[in-house]
């Protein structure tokens, strides 16, 4: 894979006036206020239960300006949610996405040249660069089916495919070990259910890789081992994909000796320890 990939399944909330950082910081996982101008980090907003509600990259443009790309399919709820926290703060929310676009660089290793535009690497992994420019003003020398053969291979989740927003912790969705949860910052909304599965020291489910035969179900099939019923599977590339298991039940299974099915694909996994 080379090049850029425009993301069309990704808007763009642009958050703005002098309380800016201080609002968003208060509100999700990540640290906020340690962003320098070209940097970006990876978040979520959470329910007061501790749920992920939606989880976006802050870019951070100026002092008082931040961008948030996010999922499409939640950029409504998000500003409606961001505005009811608002209060009285001097902060403006507005949605940017009928002029701006965001742009993934997952191959390069040096800031993306582009004209008009915030840039930041992707904070996750080893996945390139994030882009945010004007409407077709870069053009796309890759797929969207690439980017998502990457994404699945290096095991990042997907919100809406890999779990359901609203009935998921950051911790099964790997956000703990993906740059996504800051455990040293102050109170945030949902702070201290997080904070309680970080001192349990486990998560009861994870999301975690997996190799099928002959080729992945489609995501949202069950997956059992016999009488044990183990998770149920997210998106997935050729014969690799992801999916959410109860840990526990995965690892009782393999000890016993019994295949993990499902859709009569047979599901090859390896053990988290953690």
């Amino acid at each position: 894979m080379t090049g850029s990939i425009v993301l069309e399944d990704r808007s763009v909330i642009d958050v703005s006036g002098p309380e800016a950082g201080k609002f968003l910081h208060n509100l999700v996982t990540n640290n906020v206020i340690s962003l320098s101008p070209g940097q970006a980090c990876f978040a979520a907003l959470l329910s007061p239960q501790g749920k992920i509600q939606a989880d976006f990259f802050i870019f951070m443009q100026t002092a008082d300006s931040y961008f948030l790309d996010c999922p499409k399919q939640l950029v409504l709820d998000l500003i409606q949610r961001l505005k009811l926290y608002k209060l009285r703060a001097p902060v403006a929310i507005n949605d940017r996405s009928s002029e701006l676009s965001v742009y993934a660089f997952p191959d390069a290793l040096e800031r993306p040249s582009a004209p008009m535009a915030i840039s930041a690497r992707d904070p996750r992994a080893s996945f390139g660069w994030r882009v945010i420019a004007l409407k077709n003003s870069i053009p796309s020398s890759g797929t969207f089916a690439s980017y998502e053969m990457r994404r699945i291979l290096l095991g990042l989740p997907s919100g809406g495919v890999d779990f359901v927003y609203g009935d998921a912790f950051p911790h099964e969705t790997n956000m703990d070990r993906l740059s996504g949860v800051d455990f040293n910052k102050g109170c945030y909304v949902g702070q201290e259910v997080v904070s309680r599965m970080k001192h349990r020291g486990e998560a009861r489910k994870r999301i975690i890789p997996y190799l099928a035969t002959p080729q992945a179900p489609p995501p949202g099939t069950l997956i059992n081992a016999e009488d044990i019923e183990i998770g149920v599977t997210g998106s997935h590339t050729g014969a690799v994909g992801l999916a959410m298991v109860r840990r526990d039940r995965l690892a009782q299974a393999i000890e016993s000796g019994k295949t993990p099915m499902a859709d009569q694909m047979r599901l090859d996994f390896q053990l988290d320890p953690s």
